[in-house]
C-alpha cells in the first residue's frame, strides 16, 4: 500500500485519462467532464503498450470519458456503460453490440469480470474493472452538467439498503473551518450559501456512498476467490485505486471535489505484488496517477515511451528506502457545474511537506499550506512573511513543473 498516493486532477474523466496515459491532463487533452468521446478514442494508453508486449487486454465498467460507450483502441475485450451508467438494469456495449441487462450494475460488472477470469487465456492478460458505484444516480450532459446538481441519490444493492442504519459519522477537525482563510471559497456569490457545517456532506450522503461501496467490496472478494481457485492469484498483480477522493464536510464542502485539498486529491493505492512486495508492507514515497501507466509497463516488460510524465514505481516497490518523487502537479480547469467554485481553475504543486495553490482566474486568492504542521489545511500562509521564501521557491518549482511537462502556465 502507498500511504501517499494522489490524483493529478480530482475530477473523474481527466483523472481516468491520466491513469491510462501516464500524462497530466494538459498533456493528454482530457481536461474536464465535458463529452470528449472523440478525444478519448485517440488516447495512447498503457493497454496498447501491453498489447505490443503480448498481453490480452480487457475493459469492463464505466469508461466515462465521453458518453459514447463504443470500444476504444487498446482493448481486445470491451464491456462499457453509456456515460455515467445506471445503478440498475444498465445499457451496456459489449464488444460493439448494445445490450440491456437486468440486475444491480455493480454485481453485473463483477459477474462479467469473474467470467473473464475463468476463461482459458493463452496470453497473459490485463483487465481494467471500473465500477459505477459509488456514484449517485445522475446523468451528465455533453457540457458536463449533472441532471442532479446535488449528486445525492445513492442506490445501494437491495441487500445493503439498511446497512449502517442510525450510524453517526465522525468529522475531521477541518469540518468546522468552513472556508476560513480561503478567499476564493469565501467569495459572496449570488444564490450560494456561505460555507458552514450545514453545507458539508450529510451523514446520509456519506452512508449512501458506503452502502454502494459495500457491493464493490463483495465483488472484490469474488474476484480474489476465482483467482485463487484458478491458481492465478500468485501470478497476478492486483491493484485497487481511484480517480479522486471526496469531501465529507471538510471545510464545509460536499460535492465540490474538484479543489486541491488533501481529502479530494488523495487516492487509495493498494497493490498485491507476489514475489515483489511481502504482504502487509507499506510505502511512504509519493505516488501519483500518472505513475501507474509506466509502472504497469515496466512490470509487464513493455516499452515505456519517453514522453510520459509519470515515473515507474517499480523501484519503490523493490525498496521502501529508495527516494521517490519529490513533487507533483495537480491541476483543474474551470467548469460551470457547481456555482460555489466558479472560476476556481488552478495549478498546484504538492511536495512532501508543502502545498501551493495558484488560482488562474482569481488574482490575490492563492493558498499556501505547511502540511507537516497543518495537515488539515486550516491556516493559509500565503501572506505570512515567515513563509515568503518557501512561497517563492514553490512558485518557481510550479512554473518549471508545468513547463517541463509540456504545459503553458495559465
Amino acid at each position: 500500500m502507498f500511504n501517499n498516493a494522489f490524483a493529478t486532477i480530482p475530477l473523474c474523466s481527466p483523472s481516468r485519462a491520466s491513469i491510462l496515459t501516464g500524462l497530466y491532463p494538459h498533456g493528454n487533452g482530457i481536461v474536464d467532464n465535458i463529452d470528449r468521446s472523440e478525444e478519448s478514442h485517440r488516447l495512447a494508453t498503457f493497454p496498447q503498450q501491453l498489447q505490443k508486449a503480448g498481453y490480452e487486454t480487457a475493459f469492463i465498467g464505466k469508461w466515462h470519458m465521453g458518453n459514447d460507450s463504443s470500444p476504444r483502441p487498446g482493448f481486445d475485450h470491451w464491456v462499457s456503460l453509456r456515460g455515467q451508467g445506471t445503478s440498475n438494469d444498465p445499457e451496456m456495449n459489449v464488444n460493439g453490440e448494445t445490450i440491456f441487462e437486468k440486475g444491480y450494475t455493480t454485481d453485473l460488472l463483477t459477474d462479467r469480470t469473474v467470467d473473464y477470469l475463468r476463461e482459458n487465456h493463452e496470453q497473459p492478460f490485463c483487465l481494467c474493472l471500473s465500477h459505477k458505484a459509488m456514484h449517485p444516480e445522475t446523468s451528465q450532459g455533453p457540457d458536463g452538467k449533472l441532471s442532479d446538481p446535488n449528486a445525492s441519490n445513492f442506490v445501494p444493492a437491495e441487500r445493503h439498503r439498511d446497512l449502517y442504519e442510525g450510524v453517526s459519522i465522525p468529522r475531521r477537525p477541518n469540518a468546522s473551518s468552513a472556508g476560513k482563510g480561503k478567499p476564493a471559497l469565501s467569495r459572496s456569490l449570488e444564490g450560494v450559501a456561505p460555507l458552514s457545517m450545514e453545507t458539508g456532506s450529510s451523514d446520509e450522503v456519506i452512508l449512501g456512498r458506503q452502502r454502494m461501496l459495500t457491493a464493490v467490496d463483495d465483488g472484490l472478494g469474488e474476484i480474489y476467490k476465482v483467482l485463487e481457485e484458478s491458481k492465478q492469484l500468485d501470478n497476478t498483480l492486483v491493484v485497487l485505486t481511484s480517480d479522486h477522493g471526496y469531501f465529507y464536510g471538510e471545510h464545509g464542502l460536499s460535492v465540490e471535489r474538484r479543489l486541491a485539498y488533501e481529502e479530494s486529491i488523495r487516492i487509495p493505492l493498494l497493490m498485491r505484488c507476489p514475489g515483489i512486495v511481502p504482504a502487509g508492507e507499506t510505502r511512504d514515497q509519493m505516488a501519483t496517477a500518472v505513475d501507474l501507466a509506466p509502472t504497469f509497463m515496466e512490470l509487464a516488460g513493455a516499452k515505456i515511451p519517453d514522453y510520459l510524465h509519470g515515473e515507474s514505481l517499480k523501484a519503490c516497490l523493490d525498496d521502501c528506502t529508495v527516494d521517490g518523487r519529490d513533487e507533483l502537479l495537480v491541476e483543474y480547469y474551470s467548469d460551470a457545474v457547481f456555482d460555489r467554485i466558479e472560476n476556481m481553475g488552478y495549478e498546484a504543486i504538492r511536495t512532501a511537506d508543502w502545498k501551493y495553490i495558484r488560482y488562474v482566474e482569481l488574482e490575490g486568492m492563492d493558498e499556501l499550506y505547511d502540511l507537516r504542521n497543518d495537515p488539515y489545511e486550516v491556516s493559509n500562509l500565503i501572506d505570512n512573511p515567515a513563509a515568503a521564501a518557501k512561497l517563492g521557491d514553490l512558485k518557481g518549482r510550479l512554473r518549471e513543473l508545468v513547463a517541463t511537462t509540456g504545459g503553458t502556465v495559465r
